[in-house]
């Protein structure tokens, strides 16, 4: 039963002809927007460097593992910035490995800045087909060896920011390419494993509920084309500036079960001025969670900031 799970995992994954979400999800998605929306490359004052880990569906063999690189430099004085986004996905045999240059330049717009970016990215896909066993001997649509693919894309954001809230649209991948990796003599279809069209939508806002702690919701929507809504909304308490606690919820799943994907538990805390470490812990709601024992995700953010400067307004966004 679980080698059948991960056959429907692996090729919703891949597969234009199922349409599902291709891009990897994160529950930290807050801290790692820079992989969402080029614009954000220009939203701090200083060069910041970030990574993230998620095990997705943990003890599932075969099931998603994650990962994320961010560098992005803002040059303040000129209203640009540039940035260097990483991204690397392995579910089951197949692996995507997704590098992407960002430039960003900053606008001020009312009360705050709006950051316009674009972004160039070179993406390697490959399945090491010898890591799987077809049900037929001999079926000609499954190669006998490592099949590979190498393929540019552009992507382009907008995120709109202020000290007190901040909302961002994004299209990563405006190319559909061909990812298939299977001959054109076998199949003569012309839409057989695209990458297909994804937007995202993300806005969130910082309160104050006392002088100490502060609540920040956020959301973001997620498009795929022909695929469900998918929708995460987080909800979090800020103390002393240093500690976060968040809870998010994300819709999604199984089409015949309304309780959504996930619930997912977030804890960060900033250690010194420059270092913040995050960690969370997914619960699965839908109907995988008989085969899997959650899903847990690590982030390490560092940021290069002037010497003696006091953050007095420290940035939530």
């Amino acid at each position: 039963m679980k080698k059948f799970i991960l056959l429907i995992i692996f090729f919703s994954s891949f597969a234009g002809t199922i349409s599902a979400q291709q891009d990897a999800q994160y529950t930290q998605w807050m801290f790692n927007k820079l992989s969402l929306n080029p614009g954000y490359v220009v939203a701090t004052d200083y060069p910041c460097i970030s990574c993230l880990h998620r095990t997705q569906w943990a003890g599932l063999e075969g099931a998603p593992t994650s990962q994320s690189l961010n560098l992005r430099v803002p040059l303040k004085k000129k209203n640009v910035g540039f940035g260097l986004s990483i991204n690397r996905d392995v579910i089951g045999p197949s692996e995507s490995l997704r590098a992407g240059l960002i430039y960003g330049y900053a606008i001020d717009f009312g009360k705050g800045k709006l950051g316009v970016g674009v972004e160039g990215a070179l993406r390697t896909y490959q399945v090491k087909w010898g890591e799987t066993n077809s049900i037929l001997s001999g079926d000609v649509a499954v190669p006998g060896n490592e099949a590979m693919k190498t393929f540019l894309n552009v992507g382009a954001g907008l995120y709109y920011y202020t000290p007190k809230y901040y909302i961002g649209l994004s299209v990563p991948n405006f190319i559909n390419n061909d990812i298939s990796l299977v001959s054109n003599t076998t199949f003569t279809g012309t839409d057989f494993s695209k990458q297909t069209f994804h937007g995202f939508l993300m806005a969130g806002l910082i309160l104050n509920v006392s002088e100490d702690i502060k609540y920040k919701p956020g959301i973001l929507f997620k498009y795929a084309k022909n695929a469900p809504l998918d929708l995460d909304l987080n909800s979090s308490m800020i103390f002393f500036d240093k500690l976060w606690l968040g809870l998010t919820y994300r819709l999604g799943g199984f089409s015949d079960e309304k309780v959504g994907e996930s619930l997912g538990f977030i804890l960060q805390y900033q250690f010194s001025d420059p270092f913040k470490l995050g960690i969370a812990y997914d619960y699965t709601l839908s109907k995988v969670r008989d085969y899997n024992s959650g899903t847990y995700e690590i982030m390490l953010e560092y940021c290069l900031m002037p010497k003696n400067k006091n953050l007095t307004n420290p940035r939530f966004f």
